[in-house]
């Protein structure tokens, strides 16, 4: 008999009972909203076999970790149902567009509406099938000899940079492929998605975490796939669509190239949008919205460069400054202050002050302390002159709320995230907020001095503001910035992976770094010292020629 732990409640079970009986039979839940477990808090499948004392908690769709898994289900059934019916359409998983992802065709196959209802119908079969997805691990040489015979470059240059002696290959029916990461039980798990041609692909739609068993509508993200499919076509010229073409760039030394490349699109990027305030007079202030971790700081430093370039000097203002008395902060749900909605900030003191300084006229501008709670006024003044634009960053930048007293000609958007375009391969993206989370982790170890555990746990709260107070108003830019450089995670890498290693295995933080240490394997590391001082990546790994 072992002893389990479940909600600080113990159990005495039988060796090898799995963790899936143990939730249905002992603990009773309903077991069909379940898609994993943690077990000394690492993920596992349901059916692992619990063979010693352990600590349990269970997976659903509402966790980081179980929309993950759902994803990664629901990409096996599609891919699985492309195979099936068409064969001869060779696809790729792009990239995330709100809760989809979007596939593309990479042949010259051009997709109909029957063709998606088709592929989406013999989904919703395999789902009722009810077919487990089965685990197989094969040593490095047969998962090789595997991805020769159907010449799949794409894996075999992952495999080739592996350290471990094996690999798992995932089979469902006759159809087989590796995932990253652990899958559901089975096909059952996977009721709720949509099908939908967009643009040259399809977009694959799967329920939000707060409604996990509806799917929304989509939203239009036009500029969003603009900003992606733009950096897409760029990775494709330098031959850098995946994780593996990367990695044989560093093998063979061309990664300074890349470097270079990479980072004259960016500054080349902030030149045109410098010019395109510099061409429309109106534009007297420059909002700068984004996810954290976007760069936001190197952004908007550069912008005033290439600004002055242009005779336009860049003043800046601070949201922080602009928060209400602590004692008048709304507070959330749960009692506590909500310090990013944006009824946190003196919306009437911001916009008179700012339509003040569109005026001509000079303002007591005010100062927020954040130990006392408390606006002071402590002298410092601003006046805007004919020369000059104000620059404002901040969460809530792209909200007209925020600056309703301004009329829309004189206000320029900019929409900044690291929108990851690279691939580990085909079928595996590598998200978005993965990488930002990776740059949080490196900036708050190295610059606050807050291990690892510390940001992962605050980091479904970040989320939670970003997916309320900035996503939804992504489109309503001028422009968007992407501040992803392809070679990035492979200059992350030898900075991040002690910090992640010093996550003890005993912190429920552990299983979100292990997943992130093991991710990051799939890449060489490369020396930073050709990355250029004034690199968005600087931000984090340091050593830039902004102050911090």
């Amino acid at each position: 008999m072992i002893e389990v732990k479940y909600n600080e409640n113990k159990y005495e079970l039988e060796e090898n009972t799995t963790a899936l009986e143990f939730a249905r039979i002992v603990l009773k839940l309903n077991v069909d909203e379940l898609l994993a477990c943690k077990v000394h808090n690492e993920v596992k499948a349901l059916d692992f076999k619990l063979n010693e004392n352990c600590t349990v908690e269970y997976i659903d769709y509402k966790t980081s970790d179980g929309s993950r898994i759902y994803v990664r289900g629901l990409t096996f059934i599609f891919l699985k149902a492309m195979e099936e019916l068409y064969p001869d359409v060779k696809m790729m998983m792009n990239y995330s567009l709100g809760h989809s992802l979007y596939c593309e065709v990479t042949n010259d196959v051009e997709l109909t509406e029957e063709m998606i209802e088709a592929i989406k119908a013999r989904m919703a079969e395999i789902v009722e099938m009810n077919l487990p997805f089965e685990k197989k691990v094969v040593s490095i040489e047969e998962a090789k000899q595997i991805y020769g015979d159907l010449n799949r470059q794409d894996k075999l240059g992952l495999l080739e940079n592996r350290m471990k002696s094996h690999v798992s290959i995932y089979y469902c029916g006759d159809t087989f492929n590796y995932f990253y990461g652990v899958m559901p039980l089975s096909t059952k798990y996977l009721k709720y998605f949509d099908v939908q041609k967009y643009e040259k692909g399809i977009l694959l739609i799967y329920p939000r975490r707060y409604n996990p068993t509806q799917i929304e509508k989509i939203k239009d993200t036009k500029k969003l796939y603009a900003t992606f499919d733009e950096y897409d076509k760029l990775h494709r010229i330098l031959d850098v669509g995946n994780v593996s073409e990367l990695n044989k760039h560093i093998k063979e030394g061309r990664i300074g190239d890349i470097i270079r490349i990479s980072e004259a699109l960016h500054e080349k990027k902030i030149a045109n949008i410098a010019d395109m305030i510099a061409a429309d007079k109106d534009k007297k202030i420059i909002l700068i919205a984004g996810p954290s971790s976007s760069g936001k700081t190197t952004f908007a430093q550069r912008l005033g460069i290439q600004l002055k370039v242009n005779g336009i000097k860049a003043v800046t203002l601070s949201m922080d400054n602009y928060f209400v008395n602590r004692e008048d902060n709304p507070k959330d749900e749960n009692g506590n202050y909500d310090f990013e909605c944006i009824e946190a900030l003196d919306l009437k003191l911001f916009n008179e002050q700012l339509s003040a300084l569109l005026n001509g006229e000079e303002v007591q501008l005010p100062t927020f302390d954040f130990h006392t709670g408390t606006r002071q006024y402590l002298g410092n003044t601003a006046k805007l002159n004919d020369d000059e634009v104000l620059v404002i960053e901040g969460i809530h930048g792209l909200n007209e709320r925020m600056t309703e007293a301004i009329p829309r000609k004189n206000k320029f958007k900019i929409y900044i995230s690291a929108l990851t375009v690279l691939n580990i391969d085909d079928y595996n993206r590598i998200s978005t907020t993965d990488s930002r989370l990776l740059r949080r982790m490196l900036r708050d170890s190295k610059y606050r001095s807050h291990p690892a555990t510390a940001t992962i746990k605050m980091w479904p709260s970040v989320r939670n503001g970003e997916e309320k107070y900035i996503f939804p108003f992504q489109e309503d830019a001028d422009v968007m910035f992407n501040s992803s450089l392809v070679y990035e995670l492979a200059a992350l890498k030898s900075y991040i992976e002690p910090v992640l290693a010093a996550v003890p295995n005993s912190a429920p933080e552990y299983s979100e770094a292990k997943r992130l240490y093991e991710f990051l394997g799939y890449f060489l590391p490369i020396e930073t010292k050709e990355i250029p001082i004034n690199s968005i990546i600087r931000e984090f790994i340091g050593d830039g020629c902004f102050y911090r």
